[in-house]
């Protein structure tokens, strides 16, 4: 996926999560799913939303039960890293493995009245 494409899919997820089950810091991983579902969005392209938008002890619980290894730090950082403001994401190239979505600017979800 391109850059463009996460930056869509966060924000088409991130909308579809915050609409059915409203502002939270995470969300279960059946709810991810659900949102991808409700969205067309793939089983590997899910992956992503499941980085962006889980804890991390979900995350891992969730692939250690399919038998996938993913990397949380790497694709969150990379998910995060395309709704940023910055032109370029070279910002986030450290270790983000304690990141848990802190204080999201939940701005980008475009139907949430603030």
């Amino acid at each position: 996926m391109s850059p463009r494409d996460r930056k869509s899919q966060v924000k088409a997820v991130g909308n579809d999560l915050v609409k059915h089950y409203g502002k939270k810091r995470f969300y279960t991983v059946q709810q991810v799913k659900d949102a991808n579902r409700r969205n067309d969005i793939g089983i590997d392209a899910g992956c992503w939303s499941h980085a962006a938008f889980n804890s991390h002890s979900d995350f891992d619980a969730y692939h250690e039960s399919i038998g996938e290894k993913c990397d949380y730090a790497a694709m969150k950082s990379e998910m995060l890293g395309s709704v940023s403001n910055a032109s370029d994401a070279s910002w986030f190239d450290i270790d983000l493995s304690w990141l848990e979505f802190p204080d999201m600017d939940w701005s980008i979800f475009d139907f949430v009245d603030f």
